[in-house]
């Protein structure tokens, strides 16, 4: 009698901890799974900011490169007329 309480008690407490990581590797995957997909927001959201700066400062030096052709032109048209 004693050998099966025994028996029961260590099968529940495998079963038991069998659960209890069952339950501990599901949060871990979860987690894992939202910590990537938080990776993956913010690599979306820093590339979307570098999209963004890269056409502000294409925008920028094209009006540089404008504004230094038009007063090389007006300087130009100064001196030969």
């Amino acid at each position: 009698m004693v050998l099966v309480v025994v028996v029961v008690v260590v099968m529940v407490v495998v079963v038991v901890v069998v659960v209890v990581v069952e339950v501990t590797e599901g949060a871990a995957q979860r987690l894992r799974g939202f910590v990537a997909a938080a990776a993956t927001t913010a690599a979306a959201v820093v590339a979307a900011v570098v999209a963004v700066v890269e056409v502000i400062v294409v925008a920028v030096v094209v009006v540089v490169v404008v504004g230094v052709g038009v007063v090389a032109v007006v300087v130009v048209y100064k001196v030969v007329w």
